[in-house]
């Protein structure tokens, strides 16, 4: 009975999202967007591991101490650090064993077969990593941890390692209260989980505007936008979230099978998740592989795409910088970033990170 209960309240809340978004869209009375209004809603969580502030204040903690890593050196924030949009600066990410600051100029041993994905909005998609192998955050945080080339450290050893510190031990059992002997590693995903869920972006200059101030997005940016929708880049990075849950081949040269190898569909044959451009300034380089550097040689192979498909007309180079204005300047929200500690419970160094010009 109760499991027919969860279900039902579920899909009950489920319907009633799916009204509310579409009253929200019939009511839109801001400024002209190209496309039908959407809410881009917040996640809460999963009703088996609501947020609260403590698992929040223990992820955070988690995810910047090395001790989750059999080198004591690298942490999740190695590879995913606020300094380089939730992303590392590095076509492939260096792991357990590398040399040098998180960011270009690392490197190491142990490297990762794909780019890391920022973690921007990623409560909000719906099949985690490139090829969408894990359906949600909780199910996804233990992976870096068993991944050799990562963090390579067994989940359970992390947690008797964890579970010998007092500072942890407290932590612990402020987020888990109901729990006789929280330090697990289920309980490790869900603090982590629940961190991640706070790397929101939603207040970027579009937001702002599709909220109501015409004059958030300048005449470059607005251009840009229209032009966005016509090259048919909407299609794929759908409002508001700007990625969708799709899976593209984007004809880059490779020997990765993508979602191949989860579907078994010889359609998904190298084809990738559609990530977010929320931040897509900050998180370069670009692709699954990391193969393209600069977001306006991304804007511009994709447009090439969408000509050489026959869903775009020829666009003009000062077109195609019209389209990067309006993911730069109009897609960038930094002001929920992560705040790194500058000491964790274990002792260990926080990983440091590289230098970065301000933009």
């Amino acid at each position: 009975m109760r499991a027919f209960g969860t279900v039902g309240l579920l899909v009950a809340c489920f319907a009633c999202s799916a009204e509310q978004a579409v009253d929200e869209a019939a009511a839109y009375d801001g400024p002209p967007i190209p496309w039908a209004y959407a809410p881009l809603g917040i996640s809460e969580g999963p009703p088996d591991n609501p947020t609260t502030p403590e698992k929040q204040a223990l992820g955070r903690m988690l995810f910047y101490d090395p001790i989750l890593s059999r080198d004591g050196l690298t942490a999740c924030a190695t590879c995913h650090s606020e300094i380089w949009g939730l992303s590392d600066g590095l076509a492939l990410s260096v792991g357990v064993d590398g040399t040098g600051p998180t960011g270009p100029g690392r490197t190491g041993p142990n490297m990762t077969t794909r780019n890391a994905p920022t973690l921007w909005n990623v409560a909000l998609v719906e099949e985690l990593f490139w090829d969408g192998r894990e359906p949600t955050l909780e199910s996804q945080a233990l992976r870096p941890l068993e991944n050799t080339g990562e963090l390579n450290k067994d989940p359970k050893q992390a947690a008797a390692d964890l579970g010998a510190i007092p500072e942890y031990r407290t932590l612990f059992s402020a987020a888990f209260p109901q729990v006789a002997d929280p330090v697990t590693p289920e309980s490790i995903a869900r603090a982590l989980a629940a961190f991640q869920r706070s790397f929101v972006a939603d207040r970027t200059p579009y937001d702002q505007y599709v909220s109501g101030d015409p004059g958030a997005l300048s005449d470059a940016a607005l251009r840009g936008m229209e032009l966005f929708a016509e090259a048919g880049c909407a299609a794929c990075h759908t409002a508001p979230r700007f990625d969708s849950a799709r899976y593209a081949a984007r004809g880059i040269d490779s020997d990765d099978l993508g979602r191949f190898q989860v579907s078994g569909k010889e359609g998904d044959r190298g084809a990738f998740r559609v990530p977010t451009l929320r931040n897509a300034r900050d998180t370069e380089p670009y692709f699954h592989d990391g193969s393209v550097l600069l977001l306006r040689d991304a804007v511009a192979y994709e447009v090439k795409l969408q000509q050489d498909a026959g869903l775009s007309r020829v666009l003009s180079e000062a077109e195609v910088d019209a389209i990067v204005t309006f993911i730069d300047k109009g897609l960038t929200d930094r002001s929920r970033e992560p705040h790194r500690p500058k000491h964790v419970p274990s002792g260990l160094p926080v990983p440091e990170d590289g230098f970065r010009i301000p933009r």
